[in-house]
């Protein structure tokens, strides 16, 4: 065990502690006695540097959450190197292929399994159980899948998963408004409505200018973007291409080579071909689908909640625009169930030799501590409104805290009281207020995401219905998944495009047998098993 440092106490006999106090009574949260230097590697990318404008005086090597760290837990951050973020795994790669490890880092699942697998990495089991606060395991015990399972090899906890809100992956159908009340249309309550719009939005002059100009849905060449993307739509076909799913005999399956999949494709194709969809898709990605957004070409995109802030630059061609975020529908009489994958493809680990493993457990306590705990400064640390929280190495946060918000927010209209809102809800109620009451556009976007009608009552609602699917593999990948994953994934979406762009539909059974030949059924097999061990535990 690493050498902990005294904790320091001036307290006079019979002195009582305040709660805030007592927080920091936690050896999790208690300050090393003699500072300790504790190394990493960073990512830079537009949205630091746009902080550190905001913020002059500070960098990602030295701001306040640096100096936090310093201050409360004696721990000093130094980092080896900073790159631009898409070259961040490529250089950390090189570095951990000649064994340059700071001493702590953020890998992905695959670099996660080879560095423990060398064995230079730390077993964190008990690290975790004796140093994380009661709070932080509160927070990383919210996500309705088991972060830790994804981090678990042969029963060691390898890393720090850093969770992202599987929920807030949810899509939902975000459309023109003014497009359906310009052709007199309700909005969709199943997939013949659906497609009905699309056709509507795409022949029948939606935006009222005398022009063919319009699409009906947008779609990005990579299938499975967070907005533009098909996942919400295909679930409309009980299709669900990128999670694996439980049979009635208990044994999982691939979602991508199962048959609905075959009938979600047949009906693109036939949207595509008759020009619902641009003939040019295959070459956008989301900047350009935004691009088309923003320029009133498009009335229908499936994206997640923050999808309306993604859509808002319209409402600068078109200010009458208007977005409402809507239930994804169904083809059958089944109610739709949206599917959901697991978010944990990042994890913190601590290299072998490091003397003070548990220095990275209370980097995360002290982030949700002062952001959500009951010492928090929201406006300091988290939001000033400029997210100061990004300047943090490790940014844990409550993956329930925007629905909680949504939630909060509710509460707070019925009543028609606000005085009890804090923190988050607080925030997002104010730039609502200023949007509502003196145009202020920021808060636009919030109002579509948190109003009574907006995202976050939708997945409210489905939550109580039961309608979300689980991806049901969340360990951390096979042997067969590390070599093989990317090509299958790759080939995946090589026969979907085409088979939209206008292949024969059976392709999809060409597709299949080649997945399961190349190692599909292979993959299949290992995933069982380890599935299975998990069932009899």
């Amino acid at each position: 065990m690493a050498c902990q440092a005294e904790e320091i106490n001036d307290k006079e006999p019979g002195d009582v502690d305040t709660p805030q106090e007592k927080v920091y009574q936690h050896k999790g949260l208690d300050r090393y006695e003699e500072p300790i230097t504790l190394t990493m590697v960073g990512e830079m990318s537009d949205n630091l540097r746009g902080l550190e404008e905001q913020f002059p005086g500070e960098t990602l090597r030295e701001n306040r959450w640096t100096e936090l760290y310093k201050d409360v837990l004696g721990i000093d951050i130094h980092y080896d190197w900073i790159v631009e973020s898409p070259f961040y795994y490529q250089r950390l790669s090189n570095e951990i292929a000649f064994g340059k490890l700071p001493d702590v880092l953020k890998v992905d699942a695959v670099q996660m399994r080879q560095l423990a697998k060398a064995g230079l990495i730390q077993d964190l089991t008990e690290i975790f159980e004796s140093y994380a606060t009661p709070f932080t395991k509160y927070v990383m015990s919210q996500e309705s899948i088991d972060p830790f399972e994804a981090a678990m090899i042969d029963d060691q906890l390898m890393g720090i998963p850093e969770v992202i809100s599987d929920l807030d992956t949810m899509q939902y159908i975000w459309i023109r408004n003014d497009w359906l009340e310009n052709l007199q249309l309700d909005p969709p309550q199943t997939m013949d409505d659906l497609l009905a719009i699309s056709k509507a939005f795409t022949h029948n002059d939606p935006d009222q200018n005398g022009e063919d100009d319009t699409y009906g849905l947008a779609v990005t060449n990579y299938l499975w973007n967070n907005v533009g993307g098909l996942t919400g739509f295909m679930a409309g076909f009980e299709a669900y291409p990128t999670i694996w799913l439980e049979r009635d005999d208990g044994q999982l399956v691939y979602g991508g080579i199962q048959p609905e999949v075959k009938e979600a494709l047949s009906v693109l194709q036939e949207m595509y071909k008759d020009g619902q969809i641009d003939s040019e898709f295959m070459f956008k990605d989301g900047n350009k689908i935004k691009e088309q957004v923003k320029n009133g070409e498009i009335g229908l995109v499936f994206g997640e909640q923050w999808a309306s802030f993604w859509v808002e630059d319209s409402l600068n061609s078109a200010s009458n625009a208007d977005w409402q975020a809507y239930p994804i529908v169904s083809a059958t009489d089944q109610p739709p169930q949206m599917p959901i994958s697991h978010q944990v493809d990042h994890f913190w680990v601590v290299r072998a030799d490091y003397e003070y493993p548990e220095a990275l457990v209370k980097l995360n306590n002290l982030h949700l501590e002062k952001n959500w705990g009951e010492t928090a400064d929201y406006e300091q640390y988290y939001s000033t409104p400029f997210p100061a929280w990004q300047f943090s190495p490790v940014t844990p946060y409550p993956v329930l805290k925007n629905l909680e918000a949504y939630r909060d927010l509710e509460y707070a209209r019925q009543r028609g009281d606000d005085s009890t809102l804090h923190g988050e809800a607080k925030a997002i109620h104010e730039r609502i207020t200023a949007y509502l009451q003196e145009g202020e556009r920021i808060g636009w976007g919030w109002l579509k995401t948190y109003d009574s009608d907006g995202a976050y009552s939708i997945l409210d609602q489905f939550l109580k219905n039961d309608q979300i699917l689980f991806d049901k593999f969340i360990s951390p990948p096979t042997e067969t998944m590390m070599e093989l994953d990317n090509i299958l994934m790759n080939r995946q979406l090589d026969y979907y495009q085409n088979i939209i762009l206008g292949n024969p539909i059976n392709d999809f059974d060409s597709y299949v047998q080649d997945w399961q030949e190349i190692g599909g059924n292979q993959m299949t097999e290992e995933i069982n098993n380890i599935y299975r061990e998990h069932q009899e535990r």
